[in-house]
């Protein structure tokens, strides 16, 4: 058997785990084995936008990646020097507005609630209560909805750019 080698290496950081599931679905969508891009997913555990960036900046530093990103929400933490410590360690950054739920609900064409609860519970149906696991993102957001929402959504647009070769 011959040996494989990525032709290219991405790792992206999301906030916490909703985030991760969510780009679990999307790699296994957009990079299958063998396809010569290894991406690597982990996990910021959370505490707002400059935790994350600052967390990504450290394990971008332990191992060589072709491209880093990083998703996380607005709407905690962020402020202009958290964007230009990123910008200086070349993190692409990968923007929900105020927050992940809202953007996802966006991407189905759904009102945005008020308020970080009220999203958290308009969301839970489109991902069968549990946006931590990976397999309920397959119904609502297939490639489908995901490549329709490229114009309105940009981060989604910035994040499916991420797995073009």
């Amino acid at each position: 058997m011959a040996n494989w080698k990525a032709n290219r290496t991405l790792l992206i950081v999301g906030e916490g785990a909703d985030e991760v599931a969510f780009l679990n679905h999307v790699k296994q969508l957009y990079a299958p084995r063998g396809c010569g891009l290894a991406v690597k997913i982990k996990n910021a555990q959370g505490k707002g936008a400059k935790h994350v960036v600052e967390w990504t900046v450290r394990q971008a530093a332990i191992a060589d990646y072709d491209i880093v990103a990083t998703l996380f929400d607005t709407d905690t933490d962020w402020s202009p020097a958290v964007r230009k410590l990123a910008e200086r360690k070349k993190i692409q950054l990968l923007l929900s507005e105020p927050c992940f739920e809202a953007m996802l609900l966006r991407v189905l064409e759904q009102h945005p609630s008020e308020g970080s609860a009220a999203l958290k519970d308009q969301f839970a149906p489109f991902v069968s209560q549990d946006a931590t696991n990976s397999q309920n993102y397959a119904e609502h957001f297939g490639k489908d909805a995901l490549e329709a929402s490229r114009n309105s959504e940009k981060t989604i647009d910035w994040l499916l750019k991420l797995f073009d070769f």
